[in-house]
This record gives C-alpha cells, structure tokens and sequence, in this order.
C-alpha cells in the first residue's frame, strides 16, 4: 500500500482517500447520522450530512488537479 503522501493514481483511489483523510470528519457526521436513524431511515433522512460530505469530497478531488471528475449523486439515506 501507498504512503497517503503520494498522489493516488485514479480517480477512485483519490476519492477513498479523500474520504478517509481530508474529509474524515463530515464522513463521520454522516455515519453517525445514519447509525442514529437506521431503523427508520425514510426519504431525505440525513440529507444535510450527506451534503456536506459529499461537497467536501467534490472540492478535495477537484484541488487534487485530478484529470476526470468525481460526480456524486445523492443515494438511498
């Protein structure tokens, strides 16, 4: 496995690192959102989280100069 110092090579390998690293925090504000109402997860239900989270990874892949973009669509929850 690469250092996390080095430049991932693909658009999917910045991105899970992105999501591990420089957006740690608002990934754990959506986990936590999620395993707080995963009993009864409806339509919307943790939508700002989710927001956050992924305009965080939007804007680190995009300064990570990455040749493609990432787009990210809004899922179930």
């Amino acid at each position: 496995m690469q250092p996390s110092t080095q430049a991932a090579s693909t658009p999917l390998k910045r991105l899970a690192l992105h999501s591990t690293t420089t957006c740690s925090a608002a990934a754990s504000a959506y986990g936590k959102c999620i395993f707080a109402t995963y009993t009864d997860v409806h339509k919307d239900t943790c939508k700002e989280e989710f927001a956050k989270f992924g305009a965080c990874l939007r804007e680190a892949v995009s300064t990570a100069h990455s040749p493609g973009r990432v787009h990210l669509t809004r899922g179930h929850a």
